[in-house]
């Protein structure tokens, strides 16, 4: 008699879904950040995602908690590729000082290259903590979290060297590496526009153009002013 066929063990069952689903989401995931490099973040929408990867928006939300969770895992993404950068930035130098100017350098030339970084962190930056806890799921904030928390080290440390070695008086590195990480994505986005503001009279408004180079080099005055008190 022909031998029964062998019936797929729960377990391998389990397991082959599980497989099947993390490749799904890190098809969404890259389609996501492919949209968002081609056209920005507010021209991406869940249905533009679902079509890039072959399935429907229904399927996106099966992955998914909404939009928001996939620009925060967008940003991880981001975060990890921009973690590398102020890694190796830093790594160059060995003075404190220096080594800040490497690392803001760093977090600008990314930002210039990669817009779509700063619309996702800004988009982000503009919901409470209880907001984003009711958007994204615990997993997904959970590697956010990570990916922030991985790049601020560096700077957070390289903070630390400075006041050990006298160069830098800081009370708080947590709080100023944070600080100096949201005024960064404030730079990086008045770069982008490339604009200022001025009054000619009163009244009268008076626009300046604005380079990379020069709100870099603001950047890297401030945070070298904060960092030594």
């Amino acid at each position: 008699m022909p031998s029964k066929p062998r019936q797929e063990r729960p377990a391998a069952r389990r397991s082959s879904t599980a497989v099947r689903r993390r490749a799904r989401e890190s098809a969404i995931l890259a389609a996501t950040r492919t949209l968002f490099d081609e056209r920005g973040v507010a021209e991406a929408q869940i249905e533009d995602i679902a079509r890039a990867v072959g399935i429907n928006r229904a399927i996106v939300y099966r992955h998914f908690t909404g939009k928001e969770e996939l620009f925060a895992l967008a940003l991880v993404g981001y975060l990890d590729e921009l973690g590398t950068a102020l890694a190796e930035a830093a790594e160059s130098e060995t003075k404190p000082r220096d080594r800040v100017a490497a690392i803001v350098s760093a977090f600008v030339d990314y930002g210039v290259e990669h817009p779509a970084f700063v619309d996702c962190a800004h988009s982000l930056m503009r919901r409470t903590g209880t907001e984003l806890f009711d958007e994204i799921s615990e997993g997904a904030m959970l590697r956010l979290g990570r990916a922030i928390a991985s790049c601020l080290a560096l700077l957070r440390r390289t903070l630390e060297a400075g006041v050990e070695s006298g160069d830098f008086t800081v009370t708080d590195p947590v709080l100023l590496a944070n600080t100096l990480y949201a005024t960064g994505l404030g730079g990086l986005q008045l770069a982008r526009v490339g604009l200022v503001i001025d009054e000619a009279a009163p009244g009268v408004p008076r626009v300046h153009r604005v380079g990379a180079e020069q709100v870099k080099s603001l950047l890297l005055t401030s945070a070298l002013g904060m960092a030594q008190g």
